[in-house]
């Protein structure tokens, strides 16, 4: 197996997810059966676009698991009950946390580098929520004191963020998108002596990465109506996104605009929504299927039900010309999909 963390090149991408349709393909047993029944061969799978992809519909009614490293943990999607749904088991958390490390650095920075501050549930709330241990562990390796969660209590945040803008630190805001609109209209009339031009003010120190998840509690809105309503109310030219699910291993990023990058392991391809076997072309909308290499032991091959679209040309802080970063942007659900999202977290 190659290092997918050490992948540059478009080749060795290519080679890296043809090796690891085989190994799936062995070990992943409703994977095998995913391949059986559409009659594929796997000998005839000799490029990316021949890969069958696994329906994200399948973590909610099979055990994706490797059998050669049986999982007894795992992550499980948001929801207002117990039933239907999603379970991603993780056999190999130190993968899962080099992946949330390496996306982490080459979108935004190295984590020792800042404050993290969550308006997100605690970990002991949501101990099944892969977003959650995601943020978890990115304030283990800050390592800052200041470092919290303050989903319930936004005075405390409004004086933290008061505090540190005056110091000049370098602070990371999570946020749901209905808890970080909630904290704004509790900035509206601050606490008395205070004034929200302290924390609001400084782009410089404070960046807001949103993650998504306003469905049932507050009113729908498109992203970059949501991103506007942000952008004014943190006084910033840009707000970052975090774009993930329960059933996957890695992270896009968008540095601003709803568009979002993808680590060198992670690709979008976009199907055509009439027929699940055929692509669009870059710029035409259509379903989002999703390569994770960092899945090693479930599925790496992912068939969503979002919509959304790619555009050629991605940059990050990092990039590696040689390997394709093409940026894509997320437009919604199909119609028929399942409500989710990261908002139901505190359901």
């Amino acid at each position: 197996m190659q290092n997918i963390f050490n992948i540059k090149t478009e080749s060795e991408f290519r080679q890296a997810c043809l090796e690891t349709f085989r190994y799936q393909y062995q070990y992943i047993e409703i994977y095998r059966k995913f391949v059986g029944y559409l009659n594929i061969d796997p000998q005839t799978v000799d490029a990316v676009e021949k890969i069958p992809f696994l329906p994200i519909e399948m973590f909610k009614n099979h055990v994706v698991t490797d059998r050669n490293l049986p999982a007894e943990k795992y992550f499980q999607s948001s929801g207002t009950t117990q039933l239907n749904r999603s379970k991603h088991y993780i056999a190999d958390f130190n993968l899962y946390e080099e992946s949330i490390y390496r996306s982490f650095s080459t979108f935004i920075g190295a984590p020792e580098d800042y404050i993290f501050l969550g308006l997100l549930p605690n970990y002991s709330e949501n101990p099944h929520s892969s977003l959650i241990y995601m943020v978890d562990f990115l304030m283990k390796k800050s390592g800052k004191p200041e470092n919290g969660y303050f989903l319930y209590n936004h005075a405390e945040l409004f004086d933290l963020l008061s505090q540190l803008s005056l110091q000049n630190k370098k602070v990371i805001l999570f946020g749901v998108s209905f808890a970080l609109l909630d904290f704004l209209d509790f900035c509206k009339t601050p606490p008395q002596n205070h004034s929200n031009t302290q924390i609001l003010n400084n782009s410089n120190t404070l960046t807001v990465i949103e993650t998504g998840g306003m469905k049932g509690r507050k009113e729908e809105m498109t992203k970059d109506e949501l991103l506007r309503i942000l952008q004014k109310g943190f006084r910033t030219d840009k707000i970052f996104s975090e774009y993930s699910m329960t059933e996957l291993l890695s992270q896009a990023y968008s540095l601003g605009e709803n568009i979002y990058g993808t680590p060198s392991w992670m690709r979008i391809l976009v199907r055509n929504t009439e027929d699940p076997f055929s692509y669009v072309e870059a710029g035409r909308t259509g379903s989002l299927n999703i390569i994770d290499l960092a899945n090693r032991h479930s599925c790496s091959f992912i068939a969503t039900q979002d919509l959304g679209k790619t555009v050629n040309g991605f940059e990050m802080a990092s990039s590696t010309p040689s390997l394709r970063n093409d940026k894509f942007q997320v437009l919604g659900r199909i119609d028929h999909s399942d409500i989710r999202g990261c908002s139901l977290l505190i359901t």
